[in-house]
């Protein structure tokens, strides 16, 4: 069985900081750049799970890249290198206290409030009778808040601007930045046959420039259904065959786990942890077009360790 990076501990020169997040342990050093290591934690309703998920890092790591590279012609971003699968480093940004969802089609907690009833997301009017997986006329922005610790909470553009959490000129340009790049993700997307439902991002501000940064159209911040099978489960009103984290969100909810205050999270069997890794490794093939090589997990921390030290070195000279 693979081994799964829960944990890390760099001991990197000149660090200043660590934070460690839901899925990333970030590493600040005094020279402006972060190492970004992309651990195997899996979480979902904003619950860290008990079990990782063995190479969802670098997964999650080479798909962020992959698409970095792919969409530095719309805006700026973090990313000055990859020295381990896992690893990327990049430039330190003053993030903006929101994340900017884009939703092309009315599906997961959208339509979960839909069907309760809710007419209205982040301020945005719904219409009555849409189905679930429906298609958007254009897709819609709703923002949340970056909570560092709990639950992001939806907020609708007017309180973010009225309330200073990002200037409104900022905002403004985030919005179209955040649309041209959910263009640009779908036609990536269907050119490997996939639909980009929808997905998130977040911006930063480097010398007063909006800048992208953190991840970008993984299965952990986006959601892709087939498009060869979209129109005929649509019109038969069958669940779509996606590539997602939300088969991770379905199966704690059909095993009684929604993150609320007294649920207990479901086992996470070694056979259930593994055709985990197996969905990640397909959106992976899908998404990029490569084979996906499972490399040796035995001392993955050592790796990236040395990975990286080497990296800054050569950086420094």
């Amino acid at each position: 069985m693979a081994k799964a990076l829960t944990n890390t501990d760099l001991r990197l020169e000149g660090l200043q900081s660590v934070y460690h997040g839901k899925v990333r342990d970030v590493y600040t050093l005094k020279n402006g750049l972060l190492v970004m290591v992309v651990t195997d934690r899996i979480s979902a309703f904003d619950v860290i799970l008990p079990e990782g998920i063995p190479y969802k890092g670098e997964i999650l790591n080479r798909i962020a890249a992959y698409n970095l590279d792919a969409t530095r012609d719309i805006v700026p971003n973090w990313k000055v290198a990859t020295p381990d699968p896992m690893v990327t480093v990049g430039l330190a940004c003053e993030p903006l206290k929101v994340e900017v969802i884009v939703r092309g089609y009315i599906t997961g907690s959208a339509w979960r409030a839909y069907k309760e009833g809710e007419r209205s997301l982040c301020g945005i009017a719904l219409p009555e009778g849409l189905k679930e997986n429906q298609k958007f006329d254009h897709p819609i922005l709703t923002p949340t808040t970056k909570a560092d610790e709990g639950h992001d909470e939806n907020i609708s553009r007017e309180e973010i601007i009225a309330k200073g959490i990002v200037p409104k000129e900022a905002y403004e340009k985030i919005e179209k930045i955040a649309l041209a790049l959910f263009n640009r993700g779908t036609e990536l997307a269907a050119k490997r046959g996939l639909i980009l439902v929808d997905t998130k991002y977040e911006f930063g501000l480097r010398d007063g420039e909006v800048y992208l940064i953190d991840e970008i159209h993984t299965p952990d911040s986006s959601r892709y259904f087939y498009l060869d099978t979209y129109d005929e489960l649509f019109r038969e009103n069958k669940p779509q065959k996606q590539l997602s984290k939300e088969f991770v969100r379905q199966w704690l909810i059909d095993n009684g786990f929604q993150g609320k205050e007294g649920q207990k999270v479901p086992e996470m069997t070694e056979a259930y942890t593994s055709s985990v890794t197996d969905r990640y490794i397909e959106l992976f093939e899908h998404l990029t077009g490569e084979s996906f090589e499972k490399h040796p997990t035995d001392d993955l921390e050592g790796r990236i360790r040395s990975n990286v030290s080497s990296w800054l070195n050569s950086y420094k000279k």
